[in-house]
């Protein structure tokens, strides 16, 4: 397959030149929104990736994660599923308890907030992608026009309006898996100027991680997902408009889970290089995980265990989203050269979400079996436990907050057409949606001589056949029932307020040459409280809750906040010598805004970073027999203040000290690039093809030290790449339509092949380097089937069953092993779908 990239590269250099963003629609023009205003993509100086609502059936795209899949320079951190994917472009990433690098739109509107312990995606769920009329991708900074400043880029799902005509369209799919899916749509015109669109989206599947542990469910990576959505249209007058959007969407799943790969073991360490990755201290956890992770390796090798089985003990895993709002879009053109636009929204967000971080199935041995457990007693060996676990309060939700949008634009020009404009100004707020968002976590530790004056460290971990109800058995290597084992207990509650007035204008200097100017102030404030709480459980004895924290008063509540303001700005040039050529030239300064977490034992807050981005690109397009586009971008940017994860892993001098992670502003980047795209049309055939070259670099990481913890790592070594920064990104997508009569129907083939170079997920384990991936989708489509309103369609993803992890769980220096969240295995099915009407 390796061989097969290397020729399809060769091929599309030597017949395009180059090429990178993968582009969307066949034949026409392609009409975007990148400039909050319409606009031809040929003529937008930005670039951009484009799907069309066929496309993103083809590529059978249901999550944010999906749509990285087939997105050169766009990738997604599926650590925690693909319903809480976040996206990294050009090398951007979002660790967790950090804003957006790259902000997802919905009708202009962007996502909620949801800040929580585990990311929350960030409106990028499922359920968001049917009966659209297209996903813009926009890569690079996006400060001047849009609600939120992001570094990275932005995401734009456009759904589909209501139209003038009475029509809709049912669709139902089937395939392995059991995967069923209904979605359907219903257009209705109750008056010339009043049109309601109401639209559904239906889907389950079973999940293809096959659990071999004794306990919890059968499969995980299932689907299972309901999304409602009613628009209603009202043209007031001929120059007035209102444009409401409610959307309802629930993801009710067993989660994902990761699949242990490797120990820090006699025996189970092949191929771990010791000159980053020495043995696992005795006053660490990893010294006393790391052998039951070989014993679990070791059953699963005796079982002739598949790539795509895990071992994951947790009775009851679970991961529930559940999201509406409400937007609403007032548009008024007061003159020819006029118009204003309101766009007010609100949103909320709730998560639940009970899983085993480490993706583990541990369980108390027997003494004698292994020297690091002396004593145990009889009654506990056998329990089960892990190593961090995770499930919400039983009070309230992981993850709860609500969002509300305003913004106001005034779009204009002047009446020789030589200037467009736009003004405007955005308010966002955020707030708790309900008292507090609170986990539960079993915590792991290790407590050492100094700390209790026993001879050796004391290994102590908790066994909860109910966590919610805190029905939990104390465990520790020595078998002393008077020390406790905690449990700890986040509460949180997060304050958001953005707020934004920016300007961009295009001025015709003359009918080729144009010059764009965009300049915006931003103010954001963040406040978090957090009352993180220590419960300790001694076997026979109530648990004993307790402040996490010194200082934080009885209430264990501590308050932090961040605030920051900064202009941001963007100028380009671009040339026009014909219709069909765009040649440009900008520079833009691109922002992300602090943030904090009041979750941790640790609190922290981290101001804004910043990157001045440099970017030169071409588009042009061809007409004729021969039809198509070619556009290539080339771009650097020089990164600072960048916001780090900083992994902290315990020394022993601090009691109870757990496995954590800061985000601080410790980094400084040189990321640059080229992308480019092309299509070429022939009678019935055509070609798109995308690739994006990345060049990543870390120059420097100098994080503050954390008492209690070694010196901090994070996921990139200085000099070496960023996260999720794959060198090369291709995709090649070759269809070709029969010459068949129109009585007879349309009836096309098309193929999708998607190259991915190896990439660093992470710095801190022998297998944080993601490998290469090959991944070929195929599709047969007969549309208007004898002229019918019935289309039909085979489709594969995945067709050669290429086995490949999307992300790593990041554990090896905290228990010694490490396992890899994997890519979906081969998936295939068949749709029918039946118009009426308009559509």
């Amino acid at each position: 397959m390796r061989h097969t990239a290397a020729k399809l590269f060769l091929f599309a250099t030597t017949a395009l030149g180059s090429f990178a963003p993968a582009m969307a629609q066949d034949g026409g023009d392609i009409v975007v929104t990148a400039r909050r205003t319409e606009e031809r993509l040929q003529d937008v100086p930005i670039s951009i990736t484009v799907f069309n609502q066929e496309q993103v059936s083809n590529r059978n795209i249901v999550s944010g994660a999906d749509l990285a899949t087939y997105t050169p320079s766009l990738a997604a951190n599926s650590r925690y599923g693909a319903e809480t994917a976040t996206f990294a472009i050009r090398g951007f990433t979002q660790e967790s308890f950090t804003s957006p690098s790259v902000a997802i739109y919905f009708a202009d509107v962007i996502g909620p907030r949801a800040q929580g312990g585990t990311p929350g995606g960030n409106g990028a769920g499922v359920g968001q992608f049917f009966d659209l009329q297209n996903v813009q991708v926009l890569k690079g900074p996006q400060g001047t026009l849009f609600g939120r400043n992001t570094t990275g880029g932005a995401v734009l799902i456009v759904p589909q309006r209501p139209k003038d005509e009475l029509g809709g369209y049912i669709e139902g799919s089937y395939g392995n898996y059991d995967m069923k899916r209904v979605q359907g749509a219903l257009n209705v015109p109750l008056a010339d100027t009043f049109k309601v669109r109401l639209g559904f989206d239906r889907m389950k599947r079973d999940g293809f991680l096959k659990n071999q542990a004794s306990v919890g469910p059968d499969a995980f990576g299932d689907v299972d997902y309901t999304a409602l959505r009613l628009s209603i249209l009202a043209e007031l007058t001929p120059d007035l408009e209102n444009y409401i959007i409610a959307r309802y969407s629930k993801s009710d799943t067993n989660g994902t889970a990761g699949k242990l790969v490797g120990a820090n073991a006699a025996g189970c360490d092949a191929g771990v290089d010791r000159s980053r990755f020495g043995l696992p201290s005795p006053t660490s956890t990893a010294y006393y995980l790391a052998p039951l992770a070989c014993a679990q390796l070791q059953r699963s090798e005796a079982r002739g265990d598949g790539y795509f089985d895990v071992e994951v003990n947790n009775p009851n895993p679970f991961l529930k989203i559940e999201q509406w709002g409400v937007q609403n879009t007032t548009t008024w053109n007061v003159s020819d050269t006029i118009t204003l636009k309101n766009i007010a929204s609100y949103q909320e967000f709730r998560q639940r979400q009970s899983f085993n971080i480490g993706s583990d199935n541990y369980s108390v041995p027997a003494p004698g079996t292994d020297p690091r457990w002396f004593n145990t007693p009889a009654s506990q060996v056998g329990l089960p436990f892990t190593w961090v676990g995770l499930a919400p309060d039983p009070n309230y939700d992981n993850v709860n907050q609500a969002t509300w949008t305003e913004e106001f634009q005034i779009q204009g020009r002047t009446t020789d057409g030589s200037l467009n404009y736009v003004l405007g100004g955005y308010y966002e707020g955020s707030a708790p949606g309900s008292q507090f968002q609170g986990s539960l976590s079993p915590i792991t530790t290790v407590l050492q001589p100094s700390q209790t004056g026993a001879p050796i460290p004391i290994f102590t971990t908790v066994s909860c056949a109910n966590l919610q109800a805190l029905d939990c058995t104390a465990i520790n290597n020595v078998g002393n029932p008077l020390i406790p084992s905690i449990i700890q207990n986040s509460l949180t509650r997060y304050w958001y307020q953005n707020v934004g007035f920016f300007a961009q204008g295009t001025y015709a200097l003359t009918d080729q040459l144009s010059l764009t100017g965009g300049i915006r102030y931003t103010i954001d404030k963040v406040k978090g409280q957090g009352a993180t709480r220590t419960i300790r459980i001694i076997n026979g004895a109530p648990p004993i809750i307790g402040c996490a924290a010194s200082g934080t008063g009885p209430d264990c509540l501590t308050t932090i906040k961040q605030k920051s303001e900064k202009p941001t700005w963007l100028i380009s040039l671009d040339y026009k010598p014909t219709n069909d050529v765009l040649l440009y030239a900008k520079y833009a300064r691109g922002y992300r805004q602090g943030n904090v977490n009041a979750s941790n034992t640790i609190p922290v807050a981290w101001g804004p970073e910043k990157v001045d981005t440099y970017e030169i690109g071409a588009k042009t397009s061809f007409r004729g027999t021969l039809s198509g586009y070619f556009n290539i971008a080339a771009f650097y940017n020089d990164f600072s203040n960048q916001q780090l994860a900083a992994n902290l892993i315990p020394n022993g001098t601090v009691p109870n000290a757990s496995p954590s992670q800061a985000i601080v502003n410790a980094g400084k980047s040189k990321i640059q690039g080229v992308e480019a795209d092309a299509s070429i049309s022939y009678e019935g055939a055509n070609l798109n093809v995308g690739y994006a070259y990345l060049d990543t670099e870390l120059k420097s990481y100098n994080p503050p030290a954390f008492e209690g913890y070694f010196e901090p790592t994070t996921g990139a070594l200085i000099g070496g790449d960023l996260p999720l920064s794959p060198k090369h990104r291709l995709t090649v997508t070759p269809s070709y339509t029969l010459p068949l009569d129109y009585s007879i129907g349309r009836v096309s083939i098309s193929a999708t092949y998607t190259y991915t170079a190896k990439q660093v997920a992470t710095n801190d384990s022998p297998y944080g380097v993601l490998p290469s991936s090959d991944l070929w989708n195929l599709n047969l489509n007969w549309n208007s089937v004898g002229g019918s309103p019935v289309d039909l369609a085979a489709f594969v993803t995945n067709l050669t069953n290429e086995k490949y992890p999307v992300f790593v769980g990041n554990s090896w220096l905290s228990t010694g092993s490490e396992n890899l969240i994997l890519g979906q295995p081969r998936m295939y099915g068949a749709r029918l779908r039946v118009t009426f009407g308009g559509g």
